[in-house]
């Protein structure tokens, strides 16, 4: 982006705990960033096959997904659940809804073209970690994105995005993106995980560090402009 700021490029899926609070974690550190930063969230679907519906609980799906037990499972839920509420979030996965994320993928994409992006990925993410919404539900979709002022009726009547959200998942291939989240800066650093603010922070400092206009260390020496030269 030049001077005109730092460009952030996240990938990112609605259904992954890492990612709400690797987004806490990157606000803190935009809020000690005193430049301007660009943010686009990118899509990143962890289970594209996964199914709508709430099929026992989190837990439960978790041990048979990882090959782990049920207790095992759990506490690391409750260790996820505790790392959260140090960041200000109140996760619930006791009321998590599995399902697929592509349409809400779509919608994110819908809000980024009038530039609600980050208000529908906040709204999406608080939706299923703390409030147990059924993220993969047409009806539910709606009603979220009228909460953050966006009608999407016509979004999702169709494939509208459909084709974007592919490209980005894509991309992150190409990318060798193979978790998220992943934070791209300025296609120059990737930051793999919700790394702390200070690391975050420091590739924030770093790319607008190496974009900064050219300093004069002495500008009194000789030279030429145009058809003009000092003696």
């Amino acid at each position: 982006m030049g001077a005109a700021g730092v460009k952030v490029e996240i990938w990112s899926d609605i259904a992954c705990p890492w990612c709400y609070i690797g987004k806490r974690r990157f606000e803190a550190a935009l809020a000690r960033f005193p430049h301007p930063v660009e943010v686009v969230w990118k899509s990143f679907e962890l289970d594209p096959h996964a199914v709508g519906g709430k099929d026992g609980d989190y837990a439960t799906r978790l041990a048979a997904k990882y090959g782990r037990t049920v207790p095992q499972a759990q506490q690391l839920l409750d260790d996820m659940t505790t790392t959260a509420a140090a960041e200000g979030l109140a996760f619930r996965f006791d009321l998590a809804q599995a399902g697929s994320t592509f349409d809400a993928h779509r919608v994110i994409h819908a809000a980024g073209q009038v530039g609600l992006q980050d208000a529908m990925k906040e709204r999406l993410l608080r939706a299923y970690f703390e409030q147990g919404e059924a993220v993969h539900d047409h009806d539910t979709l709606v009603r979220l994105a009228t909460e953050v002022g966006l009608d999407v009726h016509l979004v999702l009547q169709d494939d509208t995005h459909a084709d974007a959200v592919r490209r980005e998942e894509a991309e992150a291939v190409e990318l060798g993106i193979t978790g998220v989240p992943f934070f791209v800066v300025d296609r120059r650093y990737g930051i793999s995980g919700a790394q702390p603010v200070e690391v975050l922070l420091g590739a924030l400092e770093r790319a607008w560090a190496e974009q900064a206009p050219l300093a004069l260390v002495e500008a009194t020496g000789g030279a030429c402009e145009g058809d003009t030269c000092t003696v």
